[in-house]
């Protein structure tokens, strides 16, 4: 492009500058205007990303139709699907009538999605429809719609990123970047700072009727030293606050230090989740979330069933050995028990003896009881047993009760005292483990 209609362009505009950067990125805008083709443009936030698709728009065969720019950032995320494909009435609460939607209305014309990086994963595969074939579906209907649009989109959003990280669909991200045009940023414009910074004191002088601010010589080198992380709009924002608030008109580094920001400032293209933070923009990521939860909580569950299982057999075991320990007491040789006396303790004949491996025979006179005939003892189950009155019968006091808390107790005083205090061998002994032997001891109050 020459001189001359670069310079025309500018003038139409309003665009400062003469920076390589930003001469090529205008040139490529206007040798892909009269093209359908879809434009991608990227730069950091205020470096007038806007301009583009405007000029784009206003030299391509499109010209006289309509033309919108929608910022994609400002719009909900459960309504912009709406607003941009348009809904059938009643398809959600307060749709009282049919919508057609940006991409209804822009037929034949243009639109300008700017922050396009925002864009919800859901919205972008519609967007990608209309992108590849020109048909969409209103939200609730069912009938596809065509549309004949030029879309020109733009982004301060580190794309590449945004991709790795799942935020944005690539394959929507190379038909958007069919043509891609890079803005410069402020601090690679050179003297371009210098020739807006006057731009902007002028607008100020004649809007406000104030006399002109200057620039001393080091206020001048402070501000082509100065990195402007907000880019275009960052400096005309000092230059209205130092046209307003300084009392001198001429300003020097020192007077222009206090208007400009001295903390470090980021200078990237922003990404749409911090560092080393969890972001939840997407729903996939927040289920995936809750299910790594919800998988924690079932092993957490899953250790106490099994401990609390573990503890019950414990019990389990430690009774029955008690209850076949006091079986062998009241079926010693030396003792006399009655046949309804027999029948009493019965029950507990049923339980294994750990050490005969169920088959030992215990004998009372006529009476024979073999405990390995018996395979369903319940340590749990109530002997209730009938007093004896037999002249050879032995009178059970209640010393000798059947109580299971009180037998479990003298197992456990019974196996310490056997293996002289050793915990390690008294549970061994009584078939349990170590942590429930202690439980027991603590329990019964048996610590010395």
């Amino acid at each position: 492009m020459d001189t001359s209609e670069l310079q025309r362009i500018k003038q139409r505009y309003n665009i400062v500058g003469n920076c390589d950067a930003l001469n090529h990125a205008l040139d490529v805008a206007l040798q892909v205007a009269p093209t359908d083709l879809s434009v991608l443009i990227m730069g950091e936030s205020g470096v007038g990303k806007e301009i583009i698709p405007r000029l784009i728009h206003d030299n391509s065969p499109r010209k006289r139709e309509k033309y919108f720019a929608i910022n994609c950032g400002s719009i909900p995320e459960g309504t912009i699907d709406s607003e941009l494909f348009g809904h059938e009435k009643g398809s959600f609460t307060g749709a009282i009538g049919e919508s057609e939607g940006y991409f209804g209305i822009a037929n034949k014309g243009t639109i300008f999605l700017d922050e396009v990086g925002e864009l919800p994963i859901a919205t972008q595969a519609r967007l990608l429809r209309v992108l590849e074939t020109g048909e969409y579906i209103r939200v609730g209907g069912q009938k596809v719609m065509k549309t004949d649009v030029r879309i020109v989109a733009a982004t301060n959003v580190n794309m590449h990123k945004a991709i790795t990280e799942g935020r944005f669909r690539e394959d929507l991200y190379y038909r958007l970047n069919t043509i891609p045009v890079q803005m410069p940023p402020l601090r690679d414009r050179g003297e371009d700072i210098l020739l807006l910074f006057r731009l902007f004191t002028m607008q100020m002088a004649e809007k406000y009727r104030i006399p002109r601010i200057t620039l001393t010589e080091d206020a001048k080198a402070l501000m082509l030293k100065y990195k402007w992380p907000g880019n275009v709009r960052q400096l005309k924002n000092i230059t209205e606050q130092m046209s307003v608030l300084s009392q001198q008109r001429e300003i020097n580094a020192d007077m222009l230090s206090k208007f400009i920001p001295n903390g470090q400032e980021s200078t990237e293209l922003t990404t749409t989740a911090t560092p080393g933070a969890h972001s939840y923009e997407s729903e996939r990521e927040i289920l995936y979330k809750i299910l790594y939860e919800l998988r924690g909580n079932v092993s957490e569950l899953r250790h106490e069933v099994t401990s609390l299982r573990k503890q019950i057999d414990d019990n389990r075991a430690i009774d029955s050995f008690a209850a076949n320990r006091q079986l062998a007491s009241l079926s010693s040789p030396d003792t006399r028990i009655g046949t309804d006396a027999a029948h009493a303790i019965q029950p507990y004949a049923h339980a294994a003896n750990p050490y005969d491996n169920g088959q030992q025979t215990y004998r009372n006179g006529s009476h024979t009881f073999n405990n390995a005939e018996h395979h369903h003892f319940d340590p749990y189950q109530e002997a209730e047993a009938e007093e004896i009155n037999d002249a050879d019968s032995i009178n059970i006091g209640e010393s000798e009760s059947l109580n299971l808390s009180d037998i479990g107790r003298q197992a456990v005083e019974m196996a310490l005292e056997r293996n002289n205090g050793n915990r390690k061998k008294a549970a061994q002994e009584l078939g349990i483990s170590d942590r429930t032997l202690y439980r027991r001891i603590k329990q019964y109050g048996l610590e010395k």
